[in-house]
C-alpha cells in the first residue's frame, strides 16, 4: 500500500501553548492575591471590583478553564494529530476553536469582578457566555470526530478514549446545569431551586473535576509519558479496565460534596459508596503510568519533564485517595467547610493538573519548534520550586484545617462552646495562612521561570507550522478480530454512544428520583417567598459573592446547633433560586442570622467590619450606602420567579416596588432611631433585609 503524504498543524498547537502560558500567570497572580487577601484585608483595595467575593471566581475560572483548558486543547490536537496520522479535520474549526475560547475567557475576566455570576461553583458565568460555551465547545467536538473519521489509523489509542469520554460528558454537564432562567442580559435565575439545584451543582462541580480536569489529562498522560520515556503504556488490559470503571464511578460520586445537608440520606449514601469504589479505578490509572516507567528511572533523574510527570501521577493517586477518604461521613464531618478543601483541591490543581501541564510544555514546545530546550538545569530548578511550592501551599492548610475542624467542635467540661465565636478560629490560622501566600508565590516564580526558558527556546528555533509527515491509508477491516474492545475501537460513533450511555446511568438514577418523588423534598407551610425587597438583597449577596466565604446550611451536628440554631430543614429551600449552600467557611454559617443581630449591627457590619469584630478579614463594602437599589428590575424577577413555582400573587409585579419601599422605610426608621441616617432606596438596607429574614420561616419551640 503506497504512503500517504500530509502535515501537521503546529500552528494551532503553539497557539494553545502561548495562550496556557498567558492565562496560567494571570490565574496563579489572581489566586496570589486572594490568598493574601485573606490575611491582610487591605488587599482588598477598598473597591466592589477586586474584593475576594468577586475576584476568588475570576482565580478559579482562570486556573481551570483559561489555563488548563488550554492546556488540555494544546495536548488534545499535538497528540490527537499523531495518534490518527491525520492532519485536523479543519483548520478553519481549528482557528475558530481557538479565539472562540480566548473570547470567552475574556468575557469571564469582564463580567466576574462587576459582579455578574449565577453563584453556581465552577460554573459562575451568565447565560450568554454559557451560551457561546456551548458553541465552541460543539466546534471542538466536530474538529475533533472529523479527524477521527478521516485517520490514517484503524484503532483508536487509548488517550482517544478519555478525549471522547471528556467531550461528551461535558456537553452534558454543561447544558444540564445551565438551565437557567434570563431576566436582563447579565442576569439569570437558575431552573432548579434548593435540593434540586444544589444535587445538580455539585453533580455538575464534582463531575466538571472528573471529566475537564481529570479525563483529559489522563488522556495525554497516556499519549506523552510513553513518548518522554521512550516506552510502551505498561498495561493495555489496565487501561481498558481503568476507562470504563472510571467513567462510569465518577458520574455517581457528586453527593459525597452535600453529606450532612438536607439532601435525601439515600442521594448521601450513595454518593459515598460510589466516592469510596472510585479509589480503584483512580489509582489503576495512576500504577499504570508509573509503571510504565520501569526500567526509565535513569532517565527521569536526567529529563526534566519526567521528573515533573512523577509528581503529577503521585499528586493525582494523592489527591483521589484523599477524595474518598473526604466522603467518609466521619472525617467530613471534620474536614468539610475547612482549608481541607482548598488544600485537596490544590494539590490536585498544582500538582496533577499544573505539573503535567509544564511537562507537557517543556517537550511539545522544542517539537514543532525542531530544537532542543533551552535549558534544562532552568527546568529542574523549575521542578524544585513549584514542588516546595506545592509543600508551602498543602501542608499549612492541612494543619489549618485540622485546627478549624476541631476548635469548632471542641466543648469545656461544662458543656458549652470553647469557642464561641467563629472569629477565634480564623485568628488562629492567619500564620497558617501566611505560609500557603508563600507556597502560591513560589509556585508563581517557578511559571515565571518556565515562561522566559521556553520564550528563549522558541527564539532558538523556528515553528514547523506544517510538519511533514506520512503514512499509509486507513487499513481494511480485518474481521478475525477476536478482541471486542478491539472491535469498539474501530467503531468511534459507536465507542461514543457507549460512553455517554455510561455516564448518564448515574445521573439519572440520583436525580430522576430527587426531581419527580415530591416527599424527596418535603414543604413547610411557614415558608414564604422571599419579599421584594429580600429578593433584591439575595442578588446583590450574590453579586458581592458573599457564598464564597459563608455557607447557608447548618448541619445537625451539636456543635453546629448550639453556635448557629436549629439544622436546616430541605423545605426551607424550596424557594432559592440559585441554592447558596457554600463549600467553605471563611466566615461563620448565616443560616440563622436572621433577628439574631439589630439592623444597625449588620449596617456597621457592612460598612466596616472590624467595627463589630475586631481582627475580622471580611473586606468592607462602604459602595453598598451609596449605589441605588435596580428597583427597574423588581418587576421582571417577580415574573420570572412566579415562572420558576415561586407563589407569587397574580400581577403582583406592578405593585411590588411598593412594597420595597414600604419594608425600606421600616428598616430606614430604625436605623435612625440608631442615630444613622440613610436613604431607603440604598443597596445597603436590600442586603439587610435579606440577612434579616435568613433562617426566620421556621420556629422550633425549645424545651
Amino acid at each position: 500500500m503506497q504512503l500517504e503524504t500530509f502535515n501537521y498543524d503546529n500552528k494551532i498547537v503553539r497557539n494553545f501553548g502561548i495562550a496556557t502560558i498567558f492565562w496560567g500567570i494571570v490565574g496563579m497572580s489572581v489566586g496570589l492575591l486572594v490568598a493574601v487577601q485573606l490575611v491582610w484585608p487591605f488587599m482588598n483595595f477598598n473597591t466592589p471590583f477586586t474584593t475576594f467575593g468577586r475576584i476568588r471566581p475570576l482565580h478559579t475560572n482562570a486556573v481551570i478553564f483559561a489555563f488548563v483548558g488550554n492546556g488540555i486543547f494544546m495536548g488534545v490536537y499535538y497528540s490527537l494529530q499523531r495518534l490518527l496520522k491525520a492532519r485536523m479535520y479543519s483548520d478553519l474549526l481549528s482557528r475558530i476553536h481557538f479565539w472562540g475560547w480566548q473570547l470567552i475567557i475574556l468575557a469571564a475576566a469582564i463580567t466576574l469582578p462587576l459582579g455578574f455570576t449565577t453563584s453556581h461553583e465552577y460554573a459562575e458565568l451568565e447565560w450568554p457566555i454559557d451560551i457561546a460555551i456551548t458553541l465552541i465547545w460543539v466546534v471542538f467536538g466536530i474538529n475533533m470526530f472529523g479527524t477521527i473519521i478521516k485517520r490514517r489509523e484503524r484503532h483508536m489509542y487509548v488517550a482517544i478514549w478519555f478525549y471522547i469520554a471528556t467531550f461528551v460528558t461535558i456537553a452534558v454537564l454543561h447544558i444540564v446545569n445551565s438551565v437557567e432562567l434570563p431576566i436582563a442580559a447579565w442576569k439569570s435565575y437558575y431552573l432548579y431551586a434548593g435540593v434540586q439545584d444544589a444535587l445538580v451543582q455539585w453533580w455538575y462541580g464534582h463531575n466538571a473535576v472528573a471529566f475537564f480536569l481529570t479525563t483529559p489529562y489522563l488522556g495525554m498522560m497516556y499519549y506523552f509519558l510513553p513518548k518522554m520515556a521512550n516506552r510502551p503504556v505498561y498495561s493495555y488490559k489496565l487501561s481498558i479496565l481503568h476507562f470504563w470503571s472510571l467513567i462510569f464511578i465518577y458520574i455517581w460520586a457528586g453527593p459525597h460534596h452535600l453529606l450532612y445537608t438536607s439532601l435525601p440520606s439515600w442521594a448521601q449514601s450513595l454518593g459515598v459508596v460510589f466516592s469510596i469504589m472510585l479509589i480503584a479505578p483512580s489509582w489503576g490509572g495512576m500504577i499504570n503510568g508509573l509503571l510504565t516507567l520501569r526500567g526509565a528511572w535513569d532517565k527521569v533523574r536526567t529529563e526534566p519533564t519526567l521528573k515533573f510527570m512523577v509528581v503529577a501521577l503521585t499528586a493525582y493517586g494523592m489527591a483521589t485517595f484523599e477524595g474518598p477518604m473526604l466522603s467518609l461521613k466521619q472525617v467530613n464531618a471534620i474536614a468539610h467547610f475547612t482549608d481541607w478543601i482548598v488544600a485537596h483541591v490544590h494539590v490536585g490543581a498544582l500538582g496533577w493538573n499544573g505539573f503535567m501541564t509544564f511537562a507537557i510544555l517543556y517537550w511539545a514546545i522544542p517539537k514543532i519548534y525542531g530544537t532542543t530546550l533551552h535549558s534544562k538545569k532552568m527546568a529542574s530548578v523549575h521542578f524544585w520550586v513549584g514542588t516546595l511550592g506545592i509543600l508551602f501551599y498543602a501542608i499549612p492548610m492541612y494543619w489549618a484545617a485540622v485546627v478549624q475542624g476541631l476548635m469548632w467542635k471542641e466543648f469545656t467540661p461544662e458543656g458549652v462552646l470553647k469557642y464561641p465565636t467563629f472569629l477565634s478560629t480564623t485568628l488562629q490560622i492567619l500564620p497558617m495562612h501566611m505560609l500557603r501566600a508563600i507556597g502560591g508565590a513560589l509556585y508563581l516564580s517557578g511559571a515565571l521561570l518556565m515562561t522566559y526558558n521556553l520564550i528563549r527556546t522558541m527564539q532558538k528555533g523556528k515553528l514547523i507550522a506544517n510538519e511533514p509527515a506520512e503514512a499509509m491509508a486507513l487499513p481494511p477491516v480485518h474481521t478475525n478480530e477476536k478482541s471486542i474492545h478491539r472491535r469498539l475501537e474501530r467503531k468511534p460513533a459507536l465507542f461514543m454512544v457507549i460512553a455517554l450511555i455510561v455516564i448518564l446511568i448515574g445521573g439519572m438514577v440520583e436525580m430522576m428520583p430527587t426531581f419527580m418523588i415530591s416527599s424527596n423534598v418535603p414543604t413547610i407551610s411557614s415558608v414564604k417567598p422571599y419579599t421584594p425587597l429580600e429578593l433584591q438583597g439575595r442578588d446583590i449577596y450574590i453579586r458581592e459573592g458573599c457564598v464564597n466565604c459563608h455557607s447557608q446550611t447548618v448541619r445537625p451536628f451539636r456543635s453546629e446547633t448550639v453556635r448557629y440554631g436549629e439544622y436546616s430543614k430541605a423545605g426551607e429551600f424550596v424557594y432559592d433560586h440559585p441554592f447558596l449552600w457554600g463549600s467553605k467557611r471563611t466566615g461563620p454559617d448565616l443560616h440563622r442570622v436572621g433577628k439574631k443581630y439589630p439592623n444597625k449591627w449588620h449596617y456597621d457590619h457592612l460598612l466596616d467590619p472590624t467595627l463589630t469584630s475586631p481582627g475580622s478579614i471580611m473586606p468592607p463594602y462602604p459602595w453598598l450606602i451609596n449605589q441605588k437599589i435596580d428597583t427597574a428590575s423588581t418587576a421582571a424577577k417577580i415574573t420570572a420567579m412566579r415562572k420558576l413555582g415561586v407563589p407569587y400573587p397574580k400581577e403582583y409585579e406592578n405593585y411590588a416596588n411598593k412594597d420595597l419601599l414600604q419594608q425600606a422605610k421600616s428598616i430606614v426608621d430604625d436605623l435612625k432611631q440608631s442615630e444613622v441616617d440613610v436613604l431607603n432606596d440604598r443597596e445597603i438596607i436590600a442586603i439587610i433585609a435579606y440577612l434579616q429574614r435568613l433562617g426566620t420561616d421556621i420556629k422550633v419551640t425549645e424545651k
